[in-house]
Parts: C-alpha cells; sequence; structure tokens
C-alpha cells in the first residue's frame, strides 16, 4: 500500500507540473493584459503593479468590438448549421447503403482531413473569387461547410451504426417518407454526435485566422474578431498589452460555450470511435 501510494503522489505531483507547463502561457497572457507596454518590455514574467481595465476599454474601442463579434457570430452559425445538415445526412446516407463503391465513397469523403490546408489554399482562393464569394460573410460561412464536412461525415457514419435499422423500417412501413424519417426519428437521435460537431467546428471557426483573412481581407465592415486583433500588429512595433487584452475578449465566449456543452463533446467522440 505504502508503494502504491507513493507512486499515485509521484504520479499526481507529475500531473501537476504537466497542467502548470500547459497553463503558463494562459496565466502569462492574462497578466500581460493588464500592464502597460513597458511593464512587459520591461519583465515579462511579473505581476501587474494595477489590475486596471484600461486595456480592455482601448481594445474594446480599437477593434469595434460589437461590431467584430456580430460579423464573427453570423460566420460561425453559418457555418456550423450548414456543416450539420449535409454532414448528418451524408454520414447516415454512406452508413446505411452498402454498396460496391458506398465504402469508396465514404473514403473520398472524409480523405481531406489528411490534407493540410495550405496545399490548396491558393487554390481555393481563386475558386471562391470565380464564385464571387470573396469579401462577405456568407462566402466565408458557406466555405466552412466543405473545410468542416470530412471530421464530421466520419463522426455521424460512426455514430449512426448505433441506431438500429428496424426503427427504420417501422417509419417506412407506416407510409414515412425518407427525408421526414431523418428529420423526425434519425436526426433527434443524433443529439451527442451533433452537440460535439457543433462545438467542434464552431471553436474552430470561431478562432480561425487564416481563412478570414484570405476571404475577407482589409473589408472594415466584415471583419471577425480575430482580424480585428490582427490589427494591433504592425510592421514596427507590436501592441503586446492590446494583442493580450484582445485575445482575453475572443476566447471568453468560446471558453463558455465549450464548458456549457464540455459532456456532450466526450460523449459524442466516444460513441463515435467505438461504435464506428
Amino acid at each position: 500500500m505504502t508503494k502504491r501510494k507513493s507512486s499515485s503522489i509521484l504520479i499526481f505531483i507529475f500531473l501537476l507540473v504537466v497542467l502548470a507547463v500547459y497553463l503558463s502561457p494562459l496565466v502569462l497572457m492574462v497578466f500581460g493584459s493588464f500592464k502597460s507596454y513597458s511593464e512587459i518590455m520591461s519583465n515579462v514574467l511579473s505581476v501587474p503593479q494595477s489590475f486596471s481595465m484600461k486595456n480592455f476599454e482601448g481594445v474594446f474601442t480599437s477593434m469595434n468590438y460589437p461590431k467584430s463579434f456580430l460579423n464573427t457570430l453570423i460566420v460561425t452559425v453559418i457555418g456550423v448549421v450548414g456543416i450539420v445538415i449535409i454532414s448528418s445526412m451524408a454520414g447516415y446516407k454512406l452508413s446505411r447503403v452498402k454498396t460496391r463503391y458506398s465504402y469508396i465513397l465514404f473514403l473520398f469523403c472524409i480523405m481531406p482531413m489528411m490534407i493540410p490546408f495550405q496545399s490548396f489554399m491558393i487554390t481555393l482562393v481563386k475558386i471562391a473569387r470565380q464564385m464571387g464569394l470573396i469579401g462577405n460573410l456568407y462566402g466565408l460561412g458557406i466555405i466552412y461547410w466543405g473545410l468542416g464536412a470530412p471530421l464530421s461525415i466520419f463522426l455521424y457514419h460512426g455514430f449512426v451504426k448505433s441506431i438500429p435499422r428496424e426503427l427504420e423500417e417501422c417509419a417506412m412501413l407506416d407510409g414515412c417518407s425518407p427525408l421526414r424519417m431523418f428529420v423526425s426519428i434519425i436526426f433527434p437521435m443524433l443529439k451527442p454526435v451533433t452537440a460535439s460537431v457543433i462545438v467542434v467546428n464552431a471553436m474552430w471557426i470561431w478562432n480561425d485566422f487564416l481563412l478570414p483573412l484570405l476571404i475577407i481581407g482589409s473589408s472594415e465592415s466584415s471583419k471577425t474578431l480575430q482580424l480585428a486583433a490582427y490589427g494591433f500588429m504592425g510592421q514596427y512595433k507590436m501592441e503586446w498589452q492590446n494583442i493580450m487584452a484582445g485575445a482575453i475578449l475572443i476566447i471568453i465566449p468560446a471558453l463558455i460555450i465549450y464548458f456549457i456543452f464540455q459532456k456532450n463533446i466526450v460523449k459524442g467522440m466516444v460513441a463515435g470511435a467505438v461504435k464506428g
């Protein structure tokens, strides 16, 4: 028992050290958001001399936070709703239909997960320009449908296998159409994995910087929070106090969403992996 207790204590200490290493950048960012530029430059590890909200007030105005927040929310909602609709229907159909080519089609749908975004982003921008998706929030949200669908289809495909086929057979005997059956019977049963898909994609889209930079660019009226915060990074000077305060304002909504749905994230991920 003594050996077990000592080993448990060592593991606990090790985990505490790992936790401290992972949390240290976040702690430094929080401290830095309350410091002045001179304080950060003199000693980045020190505690702020005073916990003033001056940086947050300036950043809130400079970023035009309400407008940027609304833009980010619009893009996130459009992207997530489209991903859920497309992926749930595709994952369900690919899981249920068993033909010679269905598995090949499934692999084709999830294969983009293994392709780095940087390898096709120039081609993507050219196609988006030809389709009139450049420079507006709705075009950006639509582009996320294709980028977020592969992982979501993979999750739905695995989870659907846990739903008994007898439910569908009974619905078909009662004269239910395939679309109505999916909307009324199948989709409500996909709630755990749908929660995972919503949260994972919402946090990804909310925090994404590169794609909005490519699609929205310097459009002031359509800037997302990430692009607005990017304005504090100049060629000759980095406004570190404003960058850190802006990062805190961007992270808070995403953390709230995560803590609300964290149980559903784990449940949906595990169910989709084990039953797939």
